[in-house]
């Protein structure tokens, strides 16, 4: 479960300027075209780049039934974007996110046992959407991060956050527990962090998540967007193929018994890179020292 916060009618918000000034364009339900859509915006400053926002900022962009269904129906289209490179995760507001909507949690609390499996289950479900995103994720974190935005903050591959930006796993105040978040919090900061931060619902800094490996770049508030920017670029200079298959192989790999069908595994995945086509642009245009095709 996530913290709560208080719920209005989600108004677009246009202040925030794309780290590509990019506009948008009004979108429709559960579409991956550019727009906002139940508290969610979508924007794609260039072909190889799209950018996902939270949306709500005037409830600190908590999650509703709603926002979750968009972010799992964005995040399955993005991912099946052939000329998609990397994907931004960001928020409009004085925070990244709250945790769960108040008026959602009280609709929740008169809910069956059964009613409560089903919509835990939708959440559970986006989280492992965006974890599993074939084209890498990196989580602009300007603002508070607290309860299910740390499951957010989690499944980024990159994350980059305010040096001012506070984090919690605030749900044991609540007499609730991290559950759907866990798998991904816990693989973020690491289970002695985790073990201590989710039974006391402290809060912990940018620079504690940094230090815990969690966040990978601090930088200050003014500075957060060039940083993104930064490493958008860095990204879209990459193999477009070797970027899915990169972060496909840490999914795999991660936790495993280093036996003999892992080791043929990974002998099979970079052989298969090495006679691809991509893969041989990519050597011959470090031999003869010119651009790859792919560099845009």
């Amino acid at each position: 479960m996530t913290t709560p916060a208080s719920s209005d009618k989600t108004m677009p918000n246009t202040d925030h300027p794309s780290p590509a000034n990019q506009g948008t364009a009004q979108g429709t339900a559960h579409s991956a075209e550019p727009g906002t859509v139940h508290g969610v915006e979508l924007r794609r400053p260039s072909l190889h780049v799209a950018e996902v926002w939270l949306n709500r900022p005037e409830v600190r962009n908590a999650f509703n039934d709603q926002v979750i269904a968009q972010l799992t129906a964005c995040f399955e289209k993005l991912s099946q974007d052939p000329d998609l490179r990397v994907i931004v995760l960001a928020a409009h507001g004085k925070a990244f996110c709250a945790g769960a909507d108040l008026n959602w949690m009280r609709t929740m609390s008169t809910y069956s046992w059964e009613e409560n499996r089903a919509d835990a289950q939708k959440l559970a479900q986006m989280l492992w959407t965006l974890d599993q995103c074939a084209v890498p994720v990196i989580g602009r974190v300007q603002g508070d991060c607290y309860a299910g935005g740390m499951g957010l903050a989690s499944v980024c591959d990159v994350l980059v956050a305010s040096d001012n930006v506070t984090f919690c796993l605030s749900e044991a105040r609540l007499g609730l527990l991290p559950a759907t978040i866990s798998p991904y919090v816990i693989r973020a900061m690491g289970t002695q962090a985790a073990r201590r931060y989710m039974v006391t619902a402290e809060r912990f800094s940018a620079a504690q998540a940094n230090a815990m490996g969690m966040v990978h770049e601090l930088c200050t508030p003014e500075g957060l967007d060039a940083k993104v920017a930064e490493l958008v670029k860095t990204l879209c200079a990459n193999g477009p193929q070797a970027l899915r298959v990169c972060k496909r192989l840490v999914q795999d790999v991660a936790g495993q018994v280093i036996s003999e069908s892992l080791r043929k595994d990974t002998a099979q995945r970079i052989a298969d890179v090495r006679a691809s086509a991509e893969g041989k642009e990519g050597l011959q245009s470090f031999l003869q020292k010119r651009p790859a095709q792919w560099t845009l």
